[in-house]
């Protein structure tokens, strides 16, 4: 089971080693268990980094800064909309995780009714430096199956 406070806190120390100014206030965490609702909106003035898991497995770690409400809210549940969604990802490579027979009109059901989302909203004063730090921390420690290239892996 993933521990967001946890992650969170650990993440902080290595922004400090990093030298990089967050302050555990100018960051919320979000958990959304399955079922869940896609997020309606990224707050004026917010970034996030968003995690999508299934069982023990985390399918999916990515961001959005402040100027991506899409990519926040409603990319990820749709194979259409990028070609490196969630949505996509399981089309392609369900099997992977055990999971078979979903298409365009149902793998947006499956993500609400199956994964759990958290989010961690980030104050924009933390900068794409802060908000790119902890995007990697979180794929080193999760290990995200749905990210990168099959070859790069």
């Amino acid at each position: 089971m993933i521990n967001p406070e946890l992650l969170l806190e650990d993440f902080l120390t290595v922004a400090d080693i990093a030298r990089i100014k967050i302050n555990r206030d100018q960051v919320s965490v979000e958990i959304l268990p399955a079922p869940h609702r896609p997020p309606s909106r990224l707050p004026a003035g917010k970034m996030a980094i968003y995690v999508f898991v299934y069982g023990d497995t985390t399918l999916k770690v990515g961001k959005a800064g402040s100027n991506s409400q899409a990519r926040y809210i409603s990319q990820h549940y749709n194979a259409g909309s990028s070609p490196s969604t969630l949505a996509a990802s399981l089309l392609k490579r369900g099997g992977e995780i055990g999971v078979s027979n979903l298409d365009n009109d149902s793998v947006s059901e499956w993500i609400k009714s199956e994964t759990d989302r958290i989010n961690f909203v980030l104050d924009s004063e933390v900068g794409i430096d802060g908000l790119s730090l902890f995007e990697s921390f979180l794929h080193c420690r999760l290990k995200p199956v749905f990210e990168g290239f099959s070859s790069q892996r």
